[in-house]
């Protein structure tokens, strides 16, 4: 493990432009670090706890420090990402993901209604047609009554799956329970890497999602696959194209991968840290590293004050790994 001035030699902190709100997040900021392997990233969001993004940095300097796992598959399918705006903009959205046969769709945002949601929702299956694949995310902010009530009335769209309904595992089995008849398989993110005993809660959903960073590093989440016995879907968390390339790399090791991967998010950034972006062609992404462009790393700086911030969350969070 390198220690705390080897990660801030190199340090590169950018602010990157979004092309829509998303995540309530106008401007995506990322700490790049450059190992003996490559260029790797920590960017887990500024309101996450240090012992929560000391997993980001546990990741960061694996990808970083150690070789990755050799791959079983060169490119990776990667499903469109809608965020939650209007119908009306579904088209646009989509256009930025040629080729993917997949959509995810962004409900239970704030400020937006369930009529909203229904619209998008029919907007992506409308734009997809009976052969494509919609699923949703609510990042768990529905309750039992509220996911159950959303759900019959998004039903009609033929939904593959709907991720992080309800925020803890009991709430997700008892919605289980009462949408059985609907057949729309459930999966889990935050309650699986934010959760005491993933295992239990990988065991209470039909899908897992994997997102390399907040689990810990590649290894861990292809560890943890292996033992949750599920479907896993490989997600990105608005990471640059250096971030997305750790995501391929876990998605390319994975034996099996029946779901099209979150990993096409790249194109949510009006801005990256390379020219030779990771962005879905033919509806998916290769399986490989990505180096940064010194040029973009320059114009698009953070400024000191939230480079010395990411450099002092750097130092606390390597404090925490072992």
């Amino acid at each position: 493990m390198p220690d705390t001035q080897d990660l801030l030699a190199t340090l590169r902190v950018v602010a990157l432009p979004m092309v829509t709100r998303f995540r309530g997040i106008e401007v995506r900021e990322a700490a790049l670090l450059e190992g003996p392997e490559g260029w790797t990233e920590f960017a887990p969001f500024p309101e996450y706890g240090d012992e929560e993004a000391a997993r980001w940095l546990a990741a960061a300097i694996e990808f970083g420090w150690e070789a990755v796992p050799e791959p079983v598959r060169a490119s990776v399918p990667v499903n469109a990402t809608v965020p939650a705006l209007a119908a009306d903009r579904v088209p646009e959205v989509l256009a930025r993901f040629p080729g993917c046969r997949t959509a995810k769709v962004k409900v239970a945002e704030p400020g937006s209604s369930l009529a909203d949601d229904v619209a998008r929702v029919r907007a992506v299956r409308d734009a997809l047609g009976p052969e494509g694949r919609v699923r949703i995310d609510a990042n768990a902010v529905w309750n039992v009554d509220e996911a159950e009530h959303a759900l019959r009335a998004l039903a009609p769209a033929d939904l593959e799956y709907v991720e992080q309904p309800c925020g803890t595992v009991d709430e997700l089995v008892r919605l289980q329970q009462r949408i059985r008849d609907l057949r729309i398989p459930v999966a889990a993110d935050e309650s699986i890497r934010r959760s005491a005993d993933p295992l239990a809660a990988a065991a209470a959903v039909d899908v897992v999602v994997l997102k390399a960073a907040p689990i810990g590093g590649i290894r861990k989440a292809l560890a943890f696959a292996r033992l949750a016995g599920r479907a896993a879907v490989v997600s990105s968390a608005l990471d640059t194209s250096v971030g997305l390339a750790m995501g391929a790399h876990l998605a390319g090791a994975l034996p099996r991968l029946p779901h099209d991967c979150g990993l096409g998010t790249g194109a949510l950034l009006r801005a990256d840290v390379t020219e030779d972006r990771l962005l879905p062609e033919s509806g998916a992404i290769p399986v490989r590293r990505v180096v940064p462009s010194p040029a973009l790393l320059d114009r698009f700086a953070a400024d000191a004050e939230r480079t010395a911030w990411w450099a002092d969350r750097v130092r606390r969070c390597a404090a925490l790994l072992p």
